[in-house]
Order: C-alpha cells, then sequence, then structure tokens
C-alpha cells in the first residue's frame, strides 16, 4: 500500500510538472487580445446615469448625468520590464455606451504583463494634426448633440462629467447642472494649460497573455475622486468649468479616480 501511494505521488508530480512546463511554452510568434474593462463607479455603488445619488467631500450631494473620457497612448510593461506601446490608438469611453466600456488591444505578443499605462486625453500631435487623420473616435462630426471637441478652443475634451446637485445655485431655467468639460494639450503657437494625464499601473497578479489565454484588465474609475483626490472642489462655487486654465484643478483629481482592481487570467 506504501508503495502504491509513492507511485502515485511520483505520478501526479509527473504531471504537475509536465502541465507547468506546457503552461510556460510561449511560441515566438503567439499573440492574443488584451481588454481593458471600465468601470465606473460613485464610491462602492455602480453608477447609474442620473439615477446613483452619493455626497462628494464638502458634503454636496450630486448625481452623474454624463462621464465621456478619451484613453490613448496605451502601453503595456513585461516582466523583464520591455514595454509594448499602442500606438495611434484612441478610444473614447461613454458611460452612455456599453460597448466602449471595454477596450481590445489586438495582437498582443504572449508574455507574462506586470504594468500599464495610459493617458486620458489626446496629445499634442494628434490635437494638431490634418483632420484627415483625426478619425473614429477622433472625427470632431461624429459626436453629435455630446460634443468632445471645442471648436473655440481647437481642442478635444478631454474628460466631461456632467450632472445634477442641490449645492448649485437655480439659474433663471431652475436648472441646477455642473458641468467639468476639461481640455488643454499644451498650446501650438504658445504655451497654453496642459490637461493631458498619464497614468501608470503595476499590477498585483500579472497578466498572462498566451495562444489560448486573452487577459482582461478590471479597472475602477470612482468618480467621487474628481472632487477631492488631490484638489477639494464645491460645486456650490464650481459648477460650470470648461476652460482649461481653470480644469487643471479636476484634471490633477481624475488622474488619481482610476485603480487597476484585478487581473482576468482566464478570457
Amino acid at each position: 500500500m506504501k508503495n502504491i501511494s509513492k507511485l502515485f505521488l511520483a505520478i501526479f508530480a509527473t504531471v504537475a510538472i509536465i502541465s507547468c512546463q506546457k503552461e510556460e511554452e510561449i511560441g515566438p510568434n503567439d499573440k492574443n487580445s488584451v481588454t481593458l474593462e471600465f468601470d465606473n463607479r460613485i464610491g462602492d455603488q455602480k453608477l447609474v446615469l442620473g439615477a446613483t445619488k452619493a455626497k462628494n467631500a464638502a458634503g454636496e450631494e450630486f448625481t452623474v448625468t454624463k462621464l465621456n473620457y478619451f484613453v490613448s497612448n496605451i502601453a503595456l510593461k513585461k516582466e523583464n520590464g520591455e514595454v509594448v506601446k499602442f500606438p495611434d490608438q484612441y478610444f473614447l469611453v461613454r458611460q452612455s455606451e456599453a460597448s466602449s466600456l471595454n477596450i481590445t488591444l489586438k495582437d498582443v505578443p504572449a508574455a507574462n504583463y506586470t504594468g500599464l499605462t495610459y493617458t486620458i486625453g489626446v496629445d499634442s500631435l494628434k490635437s494638431i494634426s490634418d483632420v484627415a487623420q483625426r478619425t473614429g473616435v477622433l472625427d470632431p462630426a461624429s459626436y453629435g448633440s455630446d460634443n468632445m471637441y471645442w471648436s473655440w478652443n481647437s481642442g478635444y475634451i478631454f474628460f466631461k462629467m456632467e450632472g445634477t446637485s442641490p449645492a448649485i445655485p437655480a439659474n433663471m431655467m431652475g436648472m441646477t447642472e455642473y458641468q467639468f468639460h476639461i481640455g488643454g494639450f499644451g498650446g501650438r503657437t504658445a504655451k497654453t494649460p496642459n490637461n493631458l494625464k498619464t497614468l501608470n499601473f503595476t499590477f498585483g497578479e500579472a497578466a498572462t497573455v498566451r495562444k489560448d489565454i486573452a487577459p482582461a484588465i478590471h479597472i475602477i474609475n470612482d468618480v467621487t475622486k474628481v472632487f477631492s483626490a488631490k484638489n477639494k472642489i464645491s460645486i456650490a462655487t464650481s459648477y460650470m468649468i470648461h476652460a482649461p486654465a481653470a480644469g487643471g484643478v479636476i484634471a490633477e483629481n481624475y488622474a488619481q479616480s482610476f485603480i487597476v482592481d484585478h487581473v482576468h487570467n482566464d478570457h
């Protein structure tokens, strides 16, 4: 009986070693996709536009009726330090459009990835490029009434958050809306406010891209931090922010509102 037990243990160990070796085999041309899953929340609540209520650090109640932001200049960092970049790819995340919350990076080389970088906004080079080169989500004509481009300022609105709050003095139409429209890429011929924000993350668990594994990186964006991550914003006194110079304090806040919560390696 003792010998049989040893035999089973030996077989189990051999199978485990073979399985591990098989798992670690990476072909030189192996590729798969990586998905960035954006999960917009208000604190620990799922964000439901116009419905989810919360209070900011100033104690002001608010809802969010619109939340859009550009994601660009994405890069993944391998465990050996090598960086894989995805240039000239721009995405517009819209809370109102479920499909936009998942960004899929295609043809990612198989490897173990331990970090992620991306920018909230549209870089200066693309912002000033010929309009013919700005297609897809960068086409200013594609937004309809939900405009993400300032014709008066010749630039993209990197981050747009709107909502309601009883803290706002009612205007002549009885409306109590706040609007945070943040842009500004640093200027073309002269120096202007630069609200481009590059975010860097290190994963708690590596994203293992394999020929048969397409990981998903779950990113939480807590919009309550838009009011307080670095600068405390009162809706009552700062409920209409459009100019890039005024938007800097908001940009510094949302630069800290995103976290990588976890990685799925079972896709």
